[in-house]
């Protein structure tokens, strides 16, 4: 017992070191950003993702951002015999890229964009029942280009999450 107490607590810190590690645009242009946005691929380690990514297909996200700098996101999942909207809101943190959805204990921290062809996002989420980290790859069009994949698929790793828990979806035709 003894000998695992200090490796639980080492493990604790990495996993808090980990969290406040995660990269951010810097300067974050709210203006840029907001838009039509598709999610291409996802890496996830959410116990209902794993479950269900194989059957997914590309999504559409719709950002905009309200007067007091709060992220709002509309998505818009097609499943097989209708589409799924969702509506979020996350609160600025009082860091550029930087949101805070309060009901649900999300955090999402815009890490990477060139507003114009991609965009990546980190989202942790911490609920009783469970707690999980998601990464996702936005174009403006539901194209993905492979050097784009590549540099995605090689940041998982450094989020903690594997390659078998990425979805590459597939483009959806509606």
């Amino acid at each position: 017992m003894t000998v695992a107490l200090p490796s639980l607590a080492l493990a604790l810190l990495c996993l808090l070191q980990a969290g406040a590690q995660v990269p951010m645009q810097p300067d974050l242009d709210t203006e840029k950003f907001a838009g039509v946005w598709h999610v291409m691929a996802i890496a996830s380690n959410c116990s209902v993702f794993l479950k269900m990514k194989d059957g997914m297909k590309s999504s559409m996200a719709i950002i905009s951002f309200m007067p007091e700098g709060d992220l709002a996101m509309k998505l818009v999942w097609p499943l097989m015999d209708k589409c799924q909207k969702f509506e979020m809101l996350f609160q600025q943190s009082g860091q550029a890229g930087h949101y805070v959805g309060t009901p649900e204990k999300r955090d999402l921290r815009v890490m990477e964009t060139d507003y114009s062809h991609y965009a990546v996002l980190h989202e942790a989420h911490h609920s009783e029942e469970e707690s999980s980290t998601a990464l996702q790859l936005l174009t403006r069009e539901q194209d993905v280009n492979p050097q784009l994949l590549q540099k995605f698929t090689e940041l998982i790793p450094t989020m903690g999450l594997t390659e078998d828990m990425l979805a590459i979806l597939p483009k959806s035709g509606e």
